[in-house]
C-alpha cells in the first residue's frame, strides 16, 4: 500500500510539473503573439486579454462569487484597489514590451514583481527587508542598468529617440511588476478575510476586466481588421489568461508553491528565446548579463535556502492559492 501511495504521489508530482512548466511556457508566448497583431497597439493587446480573460475567469467563479457576495462586498475597497491593479497591468505590461522590446519588457516585469511584493508587505504587513532581499534587489537593479546601458550604447545619433523608448519602457515594465504584485497582496488580504480563492480572484479579475470594457472598445477595432488579429486576441484571452490559469492551478495542487514559483521562472527565458527568435530581437553582450542578473534574482528571491524555515515549510498546499490565482498575460 505504501508503495501505491509513493507512486500515486510520484505521479501527480509529475503531472503539477508538467502542467506548472507548460503554464510558464505560455505566458513567455505572450509578447511574441502580440507582435502578429498588425496594427493593433498595445493598449489594445491588454484589453482584449486581460479584458475579456478576465471576465471569462469571473465566468468560471461565478457560483463561488455569488456563495461568498457578502464576503467579497465587505472588502470592497480592496477589491477596488485589486481591480484597478489587474486593470491597469496589462495596459503597462504590454505598452513595455512595445517600446522596449519582448525579451527586455518581459524580464523587467516578472523581475521587479518580487521585489515590489516584498516593500508592499514592508509597508503595509510590517514584514522586515532581509538581507536575501537587499541581494536580490541589488541585482535586479544592476541588471536594470546593464539594459538601459546596454540600448544606449547600441544607438547613436538617431538612435537615441529607440534609447529613450527603450528607458520608457523598462519604467512601464517596473510599474507592470508592482501593480502585479499589487492585485497579488489584495487577493491574499481578500482570502484571509474568509472569501475561498476562485471567489477572490474571480470577482477581481471580473470587475478589472470589466473596467477594461471601455478601452477595449476605443482601440480594439484594429483586432477585427483580419484573421490574424482575431485570432492573436482570441489567443491572448483564452489561453494565457484562462487554460494557463487552469494549468497553473492544477500544477499548484501537487507541487509544492515553492516549487511552482522556481519552475515560473522559465517564462522569461522562453520569453527570451521566442523575441531572438521569432520576432529578430538583438542585445548587445551586456544586454544578455543585465538580463541574466534579473533572472539571477527571482532565484535569489524565490528558491529556497536548504534548512531554512521556508524550505522546511514548502509542502504542497490543500487546494491552490492566491499564487496559483495571480496568472501572467
Amino acid at each position: 500500500m505504501t508503495s501505491k501511495n509513493s507512486a500515486a504521489q510520484a505521479s501527480g508530482s509529475f503531472v503539477g510539473i508538467a502542467c506548472v512548466l507548460l503554464a510558464s511556457a505560455i505566458w513567455g508566448t505572450t509578447g511574441t503573439t502580440a507582435t502578429f497583431a498588425k496594427g493593433v497597439g498595445p493598449l489594445g493587446i491588454g484589453a482584449v486579454a486581460m479584458g475579456l480573460g478576465g471576465l471569462l475567469l469571473a465566468l468560471t467563479a461565478s457560483r463561488s462569487i455569488l456563495r461568498n457576495s457578502r464576503r467579497i462586498a465587505a472588502q470592497w475597497p480592496m477589491l477596488l484597489i485589486g481591480s484597478l491593479s489587474v486593470a491597469v497591468y496589462p495596459l503597462a505590461f504590454y505598452s513595455s514590451m512595445h517600446l522596449a522590446g519582448v525579451a527586455i519588457g518581459t524580464v523587467i516585469s516578472i523581475g521587479s514583481a518580487p521585489l515590489a511584493a516584498s516593500l508592499i508587505e514592508r509597508i503595509f504587513d510590517g514584514q522586515r527587508l532581509t538581507t536575501r532581499w537587499l541581494l536580490g534587489a541589488a541585482a535586479g537593479l544592476a541588471g536594470a542598468v546593464l539594459l538601459c546601458l546596454a540600448e544606449g550604447a547600441g544607438h547613436d545619433g538617431a538612435g537615441a529617440e529607440n534609447a529613450t523608448a527603450v528607458f520608457y519602457g523598462i519604467v512601464l515594465g517596473l510599474l507592470s511588476g508592482l501593480l502585479y504584485a499589487l492585485y497579488a497582496w489584495v487577493a491574499r488580504r481578500l482570502m484571509q478575510a474568509g472569501i475561498p480563492p476562485r471567489a477572490a480572484m474571480g470577482s477581481i479579475f471580473g470587475v478589472g476586466g470589466t473596467l477594461l470594457l471601455p478601452v477595449l472598445a476605443f482601440t480594439g477595432a484594429p483586432l477585427l481588421a483580419s484573421w490574424t488579429n482575431m485570432a492573436v486576441g482570441l489567443y491572448m484571452a483564452l489561453v494565457p489568461v484562462l487554460a494557463a490559469y487552469v494549468l497553473f492551478a492544477y500544477g499548484l495542487a501537487r507541487v509544492s508553491a515553492t516549487m511552482a514559483t522556481t519552475l515560473s521562472l522559465l517564462e522569461p527565458v522562453i520569453a527570451a528565446a521566442l523575441a531572438v527568435v521569432i520576432v529578430g530581437e538583438r542585445l548587445p553582450a551586456e544586454g544578455w548579463v543585465g538580463m541574466a542578473l534579473i533572472v539571477g534574482s527571482l532565484f535569489i528571491l524565490t528558491v529556497p535556502i536548504p534548512g531554512s524555515r521556508r524550505a522546511r515549510n514548502a509542502g504542497p498546499p490543500s487546494e491552490p492559492g492566491f499564487a496559483a490565482a495571480t496568472p501572467r498575460t
